[in-house]
């Protein structure tokens, strides 16, 4: 595959689907939602860095097939894998507290390195944080959940329905999944000796009881999207946050769906809208390269008048920069991540990154 058409492959999900949501059908349409309201969002940065260089990922990819190949058929460069996963806690109005660990990366070493930076195992092992989101099945979200397991097995996950096997044999069982490597013999490339023996709530698009989406508790709602998605990977779900006095605040692993598909869904679907933040990985600028619809979606990010706009992973570096640039309110990180012993490759100076170990709060 070459490289142009990989590209137009990676990116076109995002795109599509950004174009698409302007004006939904009328058929479409379902009464509005009261989800109720929190008091604040705060989110902490576990790691975003789900690789170190993106020029040995897009070759790995490229070597074995391209965008559209099985995750499960690469023999993955280990040495370039890391993860993505954050801690959110969710402060009620009544002043109680829920945390949630939305995702639990790649390679376990970084994994357990970084989780162990944030207290994570502890939190863990005390029953301190409520339920995991799995945000969808790629492996840089799913492939290290040994590292959460292990601390408890029990932990309660929503995860998109939208699964293959092999997504459900690392999940459920004692696992070891291995790919044909370039000299033709089997590689292990992702691996669980713990598997999850708590709830599992696998979520649909049509959501709890036809309402588009499921409320653990109020003032939240996960909605999950059914789009194709790079890698033989299907659905993503997608975390909305009522803050009082404020607005929706939208919290994504990868935005597959596409971001303003994100915010037109919550302007449908949730009564009073209004947007306030977001915060995640909104696979834009993937590879560091620019198409002239990325300046479309800029203007449509504007558009919704967020107040905070915390990016990283996915994002692309080049896209937040320019955002920055045209007056999209993104919050900046700071340089707390150069203490990690890996830092990605493209990481900048300009900090329109919230990286390893930064905090935002809604």
């Amino acid at each position: 595959m070459h490289r142009r058409d990989f590209l137009k492959t990676a990116c076109a999900g995002s795109l599509l689907s950004a174009a698409y949501v302007a004006t939904p059908k009328r058929s479409q349409a379902r009464e509005t939602l009261a989800i109720g309201e929190v008091k604040s969002v705060k989110v902490d940065v576990i790691s975003e860095t789900s690789w170190f260089n993106n020029d040995q990922l897009k070759k790995d990819i490229t070597d074995f097939g391209g965008a559209a190949t099985n995750q499960y058929t690469i023999p993955w460069d280990w040495d370039n894998a890391g993860g993505y996963a954050a801690l959110i806690t969710v402060t009620a109005l009544d002043g109680d507290e829920k945390t949630i660990l939305l995702d639990s990366g790649w390679n376990n070493a970084w994994m357990d390195y970084v989780f162990e930076k944030k207290n994570i195992p502890t939190m863990l092992q005390r029953g301190e944080i409520d339920f995991m989101v799995l945000s969808h099945w790629h492996l840089d979200h799913l492939w290290g959940i040994e590292s959460t397991l292990k601390h408890n097995p029990n932990i309660k996950i929503y995860a998109p329905a939208t699964h293959y096997p092999e997504d459900m044999a690392l999940l459920r069982e004692k696992a070891t999944l291995t790919a044909t490597g370039r000299d033709g013999k089997p590689v292990t490339i992702c691996k669980n000796s713990v598997p999850h023996t708590g709830e599992l709530a696998l979520c649909t698009a049509e959501g709890d009881a036809g309402s588009g989406v499921y409320r653990p508790f109020p003032g939240m709602a996960i909605k999950m999207f059914d789009v194709p998605i790079l890698l033989r990977v299907r659905g993503e779900n997608t975390l909305y946050f009522n803050v009082k006095d404020k607005g929706i605040v939208t919290v994504t692993g990868c935005c597959h769906p596409g971001l303003l598909t994100l915010f037109s869904a919550a302007r449908r679907s949730f009564e009073g809208y209004e947007p306030y933040g977001c915060y995640g990985g909104l696979h834009l600028s993937l590879f560091e390269t620019w198409d002239p619809k990325f300046d479309d979606i800029i203007k449509g990010v504007k558009s919704f008048g967020l107040k905070k706009v915390a990016c990283n992973h996915c994002t692309g570096w080049l896209w937040a920069e320019k955002a920055a640039a045209e007056g999209v309110p993104i919050v900046k990180g700071t340089d707390t991540f150069k203490s990690y012993k890996r830092q990605s490759s493209v990481a900048k100076a300009s900090n329109v990154f919230l990286t390893n170990g930064d905090t935002v709060t809604f």
